[in-house]
């Protein structure tokens, strides 16, 4: 036994005597010690793991030239070359972040985003429809976000100082023409599209993407549900009409399509809740969609979404003009929309997304004074109060985006968009004189944009957007630039600059003279804070406008004349919402201060325009009580006080202001209830859900502006059309839980 013992005591010290011994010290890029980085041999099972000092220390049997691994989660791993048959010195690695998607800062300068692809989101489809102010319109919901104002006389979202027309809304990358039902004089009118359509929302008041153009102030972007969970039907009975659909999901869950219609008809409405106007012909609704979608591969779709609405009313008001007479009004239109959109994954990095839309729009417009026993006058010197206006518009867009993903989650983004503008408007003059016009505008688009992830903490976007349009006939070059550093885990801070371009407004044309582009350049500033129940955001921003237009007096009619008008605007806002400090209860709060001034269209020098208050705030609440199978949502909106002006010629080619003011601060307490009995029956497939909502509960008197007689000897307050609106419907799902989403829909037509 004795040589045996003497042999395995020779081995081992032979075995002990070829190792080597590797240590040395891991840090990160911060000079920080890691602890728990793995540190081996490759292809070996020798190695350690660091200490709490980032310290490591092991030996290795392992000869002449060989690689040391250094690597952890969340890390870039290291390969560093040994040769072990020479003396090994301390070693120091310092580790550098791996940037990943789950830890990386989001860009997020003058953007709102609720979309399944991020952390934590701001207002989804839920939200939307059960926001008691918003009667299940997608922008009277923005409305309660910072940065849009509380305009009530008029469709549309007015932010951060710009007009309506400064905001475009896009529908999977493409941009949607007539978003809103046709104006109608004094009364705001709502969008053509459910909340439910819609998977991701993202409303930008400023600073957004390369990949949208057109609009001087804002873009609210919105992405199309893919697939539904399964086949289903809807049915909904309300006070103020009908409607119904199907949609059926194949077996292999590779395909769907569906059909939906609803009429509305507010006549009931009307003969409860008095309206300002004499209405001889109640608005009425016939809204049909169809769609499909249809998955190409494991990683593509196609999506095909179509509308289409015709409607109509008339109604008429005291006149100003001529005491004991009626200014009338009436409206038919026909919408026809279209959107096909395809996204496909093409391997080695890229990405494919490409989309087309069409839009048909026909407005028949006539307006003319009655006497009290409706019959239609022709007044000396109003004459012009009799016309009538045929217009008719086709929009096509089109837009082909490649994406390809660089280092990490960074990544290159090209492409190219197409939009055609047709209009073809004929104005009737109370003698039977027609004069036809033509607009069409051709405008095509390259842009370029890379998003560069630095660290997990830094980020960049840098793009451009180079614009040609046939009205204008020249080009312009827009870049844009964001940063985004990480402050911790669940805040950072950013910063954007852009500069933005929009083709002059087709009410503008054609132009006394050559008209250019308008521009804003943008500046941002913001921090957030944000977890899956809390978000806190406060944003500081400042917008310089060039180039707008300015009209004045041409043979007895107001025209464009020149881009000499300019402006600015700045403020602050902030937004917070919590959804976890009471259980089952959801609020938020958002505030916005806006100084700004313009000096476009008519006006006689820079002066705050009409749209644009000072101070504007929102408080939104919601609670479920789960006993009580219902939710109770409330909201109050509160506006300052707006200017209103009466600009008038001065005589000598100028103009002047005959009279200005401030209307009262807007006040409105809205409250809804959702009751959903059926709710937690086991195995139920069917559901319904009964809805009541109601709009300036107290009845706050509102004052939007006011309206002049011809000769600005009287003056009338605009109000909406009712103090008061209360909306009771009743929805039904068959197939599929749809209690949460039936909670409200488009039928609650705002009036």
């Amino acid at each position: 036994m004795r040589p045996v013992f003497i042999l395995l005591l020779l081995i081992i010290s032979c075995k002990t005597l070829s190792q080597v011994t590797i240590a040395g010290l891991v840090k990160d890029a911060k000079s920080n010690p890691l602890a728990g980085v793995s540190v081996s041999v490759k292809e070996s099972y020798d190695g350690g793991t660091t200490d709490s000092l980032g310290r490591f220390s092991f030996r290795t049997t392992e000869k002449g030239r060989q690689l040391l691994v250094v690597s952890m989660i969340g890390y870039k791993t290291i390969e560093q070359a040994l040769d072990l048959s020479a003396v090994q010195q301390p070693m120091e690695f310092i580790l550098k972040e791996e940037i990943s998607e789950l830890k990386a800062v989001v860009i997020t300068a003058g953007t709102f985003e609720a979309s399944d692809k991020k952390k934590a989101t701001v207002l989804n489809p839920i939200d939307i429809v059960t926001t008691a102010s918003a009667n299940a319109d997608i922008t009277e919901a923005v409305k309660t976000l910072p940065g849009a104002q509380q305009v009530g006389e008029s469709e549309g979202l007015f932010v951060r100082g710009g007009t309506a027309a400064e905001t475009k809304t896009f529908i999977d990358g493409t941009l949607v023409n007539n978003f809103f039902y046709s104006s109608v004089p004094d009364i705001a009118q709502r969008g053509r599209f459910s909340p439910f359509l819609f998977k991701g929302t993202v409303f930008s008041a400023g600073g957004y993407s390369a990949l949208y153009g057109q609009a001087l102030s804002s873009a609210l972007i919105l992405e199309s549900i893919d697939m539904p969970d399964q086949s289903s039907a809807n049915l909904g009975i309300s006070v103020l009409g009908a409607g119904g659909g199907f949609q059926h999901l194949s077996k292999d869950k590779k395909f769907s399509a569906g059909i939906n219609y609803n009429f509305t008809n507010l006549h009931l409405a009307f003969l409860v809740f008095k309206q300002e106007q004499d209405y001889s012909q109640v608005p009425e609704f016939h809204t049909g969609e169809a769609n499909f979608r249809l998955k190409t591969s494991g990683t593509g779709i196609l999506k095909y979404y179509g509308y289409g609405s015709g409607n109509r009313l008339g109604f008429r008001s005291p006149s100003l003009d001529s005491l004991g007479y009626y200014d009338a009004f009436q409206l038919s239109n026909g919408n026809m929309y279209h959107n096909l959109s395809y996204k496909e994954t093409m391997g080695k990095g890229w990405k494919l997304q490409a989309g087309a839309s069409f839009t048909k729009n026909k407005d028949d417009i006539a307006g003319h004074m009655e006497n009290a026993r409706e019959d239609k006058v022709l007044l000396s010197g109003l004459e012009s109060k009799n016309f009538a206006l045929n217009s008719r518009g086709n929009y096509a867009n089109g837009k082909l985006v490649l994406e390809k993903k660089l280092a990490g989650i960074s990544a290159l983004r090209l492409g190219t968009e197409y939009n055609y503008a047709k209009e073809e408007p004929e104005f009737t003059l109370y003698d039977g004189r027609k004069f036809p016009q033509e607009l069409e505008d051709h405008i095509k688009s390259l842009f370029a944009e890379s998003d560069i992830y630095l660290t997990n903490a830094l980020a960049a976007r840098l793009g451009a957007r180079m614009e040609h349009s046939s009205v204008v006939d020249k080009i312009n070059v827009a870049p844009r630039v964001s940063l985004a550093y990480k402050l911790g885990t669940y805040s950072q801070v950013s910063v954007a600059y852009g500069s933005f371009y929009q083709s002059p407004e087709n009410r503008y044309l054609p132009a006394d003279g050559p008209l250019g582009y308008t521009k804003a350049t943008h500046y941002i500033a913001q921090y957030q804070k944000m977890t899956a129940a809390r978000t806190l955001r406060a944003e500081v921003f400042y917008k310089n406008y060039d180039d707008l237009v300015k009209t004045g007096i041409r043979n007895n009619r107001e025209v464009a004349v020149s881009n000499d008008g300019f402006g600015d605007a700045k403020g602050f806002e902030i937004f917070w919402r919590d959804k976890a400090t009471i259980k089952n209860f959801d609020y938020w709060i958002s505030y916005s201060w806006l100084d700004t001034k313009r000096d476009f269209i008519n006006f006689p020098f820079a002066i705050r325009p009409s749209f644009a208050a000072r101070h504007t705030a929102s408080l939104v609440l919601k609670k479920y009580v789960s006993s009580l199978k219902t939710q109770f949502n409330g909201a109050y909106n509160f506006s300052s006080g707006r200017p209103y002006y009466r600009i008038v010629s001065n005589g000598v080619g100028g103009t002047r202001l005959a009279d200005q003011g401030t209307i009262p601060d807007y006040h409105n307490v809205s409250f809804s209830m959702n009751y959903l009995p059926s709710l937690g029956k086991a195995n139920n497939k069917n559901f319904v859900v009964y809805v009541l909502s109601v709009s300036n509960v107290f009845g706050f008197d509102q004052t939007y502006g006011y309206r002049y007689s011809y000769n600005g000897s009287r003056k009338q307050a605009i109000v909406p059309p009712s103090k008061m609106f209360v909306f009771i419907g009743a929805f039904f799902s068959f197939g599929i839980d749809r209690s949460q989403d039936a909670i409200n829909n488009n039928l609650s037509i705002r009036i």
